[in-house]
């Protein structure tokens, strides 16, 4: 696996250095080392990335949730947001 796709696969994945560090339990100096090619990245590392990568493309991102915060209403009909009286009650 080439440095260029290892980055692309993290990428689509939607992971940092650190979080595949923190996932391998590893040290992050070798995952940044597989990242700029001064290390060579396992064949068992890269079909890993690799179907990870795949799983996620295929998958897509939903976009039914987008711009959606906390405050909507839920499926049992109540409203959850954090309005005055709300907020009175939390700082209790």
């Amino acid at each position: 696996m080439t440095p260029a796709r290892f980055t692309e696969c993290l990428l689509r994945i939607r992971w940092t250095p650190i979080n595949l560090a923190s996932a391998l339990q590893c040290d992050l100096s070798w995952v940044e080392a597989m990242e700029v090619g001064n290390a060579e990245v396992p064949v068992g590392l890269a079909a890993w990335l690799e179907a990870l990568a795949q799983c996620h493309e295929a998958a897509g991102i939903p976009t039914t949730y987008r711009e959606r915060g906390h405050s909507e209403e839920r499926p049992d009909g109540k409203d959850y947001s954090l309005s005055g009286t709300a907020l009175r009650h939390r700082r209790r």
